[in-house]
């Protein structure tokens, strides 16, 4: 089943998580944001735009989840490229977003 239909600028989808509503947040790598979808109406929701375009992964973190840490890439640019993008690769903390994340589950091994 389709969810939702990336728009051409938000690229192409990457690392993902979910929030404590039940909607999905994604990277979208070489779009520099992440976006949220509300999978039952199929909707974004909402936009963050980082300032480096290649977006890799999502997850929520801090004492309460209610931090994100988004991830990026630096691999595959040549140096021009890198000259013009000197936050890639960098680990961004994104706070006030309104909404918290799931704590991971743990197996045993």
């Amino acid at each position: 089943k389709l969810l939702y239909h990336l728009e051409k600028e938000e690229q192409m989808p990457d690392g993902m998580c979910i929030d404590t509503e039940g909607k999905l947040w994604v990277a979208c790598i070489d779009g520099g944001r992440v976006i949220r979808i509300d999978p039952e109406t199929g909707k974004r929701i909402q936009t963050v735009r980082l300032p480096t375009p290649r977006i890799t992964s999502c997850c929520f973190g801090g004492k309460d989840y209610s931090e994100m840490y988004v991830t990026s890439a630096y691999d595959g640019l040549d140096e021009a490229t890198l000259a013009k993008e000197p936050h890639a690769g960098e680990i961004f903390k994104i706070t006030g977003l309104g909404v918290k994340g799931i704590p991971q589950n743990f197996y045993a091994a």
